[in-house]
């Protein structure tokens, strides 16, 4: 399985990666088989600016874009800015193929330099990728300044790999990670007998 860590870190070193690389090795622990690859917008923001204002893509960019596209799960990972996701986090995913991340896990994260911005994750992270029809993880994750080497940070960061790692592994089995087959004694009624039963 391939994961791919899309960070918008801007510093070296970033905390931004940071946080990204700790998830990926995560989910690596669940699955020693999953293969991750980090895409680091930072190198690519020339790139994604072109591709904004002529449409086509870099051929580094064109290269990110079709390893998101290629991915069985994303990580994905902003700093925070004016209280939002980054402009460039927000260009590369203005920049994707329609319908790419459709039915696509997606762990979200920040960070930032307050915990007073871990609200980020909810109202801009999740309604971003809902839109575009990914498979949003329940536990986003947030590291504040004050989060790194503190308890919580480290068991945050497990809870969510778990869940994205049992998504990935349902989506390649053709499963979602939910068992699709009816319980037993189970019957699936057409909405229009029920409506019609309801009139009777």
């Amino acid at each position: 399985m391939k994961l791919v860590v899309v960070s918008a870190g801007l510093s070296v070193p970033s905390s931004t990666r940071l946080l990204g690389d700790r998830l990926a090795a995560a989910v690596v622990g669940r699955d020693a088989s999953v293969e991750v690859r980090v895409v680091e917008l930072r190198d690519l923001a020339v790139e994604i600016a072109h591709n904004l204002t002529n449409g086509f893509p870099g051929r580094k960019l064109a290269a990110a874009l079709d390893a998101v596209a290629g991915a069985d799960g994303l990580v994905v990972v902003t700093p925070v800015f004016s209280a939002s996701y980054s402009g460039l986090f927000k260009s590369f995913f203005d920049v994707l193929e329609r319908d790419v991340l459709a039915g696509k896990p997606v762990l979200i994260a920040a960070t930032g330099g307050s915990a007073r911005h871990s609200l980020v994750l909810e109202h801009a992270m999740r309604p971003l990728f809902a839109y575009l029809r990914a498979v949003v993880v329940p536990t986003g994750v947030y590291a504040a300044s004050e989060d790194w080497g503190a308890e919580g940070l480290a068991g945050r960061i497990d809870r969510a790999a778990g869940e994205l790692a049992g998504l990935m592994g349902g989506l390649s089995s053709g499963k979602a990670g939910v068992d699709s087959a009816e319980p037993e004694g189970f019957v699936v009624v057409p909405f229009a007998e029920q409506l019609a039963a309801l009139k009777g």
